[in-house]
């Protein structure tokens, strides 16, 4: 069996995570007057989805159930999002006659996800400070964006979009930190505050 230490999958999740976050992140606050979806198709089913999934199956091996847990969650919820958004899978034409129904449908969907991710919040609380303060981010971006479907408010969509920029600093400073705690001579390391 390989060193878990130099074989941790940890930052190609958190790598992945954070970049389909900022992507999407971005898109939620229009930035270029972007406002369609469909350039996050590609990002969600590759990088954050398959990328993230391949990252928790190898963090089982290891015995890293948490890591294993989170990314294989995480790949899930951008290979469903992306399936979302997909043309040609019927999800979103399945709205169109029905006015508010599309946003109400997301926001359960995003609800959802706001309480996997609070569970996983509670597992943290024995890791990280970097680990408890990028789930809190997830959540307050999952609670955020679900509330403004509800709400149907765009300021409400931009409010979230901030939030999933910070969370995605957040990630790629965790995706860093693991990665410079595997190499044999890294320049600098990141601290992660561990708690135990």
């Amino acid at each position: 069996m390989p060193d878990v230490k130099t074989s941790n999958p940890t930052p190609l999740g958190a790598f992945s995570f954070a970049s389909t976050t900022l992507l999407h992140s971005l898109y939620n606050i229009h930035v270029g007057n972007v406002t369609q979806p469909n350039v996050i198709v590609g990002m969600a089913l590759f990088t954050g989805g398959l990328a993230q999934l391949l990252a928790g199956m190898w963090a089982f091996p290891f015995g890293d159930v948490f890591s294993a847990t989170a990314f294989t969650l995480y790949g899930a919820f951008w290979l469903s999002f992306a399936t979302i958004l997909l043309p040609g899978t019927g999800i979103l034409d399945a709205y169109q006659d029905h006015s508010g129904m599309l946003d109400n449908a997301l926001g359960i969907y995003l609800m959802t996800w706001f309480v996997i991710t609070l569970l996983l919040l509670i597992v943290t609380l024995r890791k990280n400070i970097a680990f408890i303060v990028l789930f809190c981010m997830v959540d307050i971006t999952f609670l955020i964006l679900a509330i403004s479907k509800f709400a149907t408010s765009e300021v409400g969509g931009k409010v979230g979009g901030i939030a999933g920029l910070l969370t995605a600093v957040i990630a790629y400073y965790v995706a860093l930190a693991e990665l410079l705690a595997v190499e044999k001579n890294p320049l600098f390391t990141l601290p992660l505050g561990h708690l135990v």
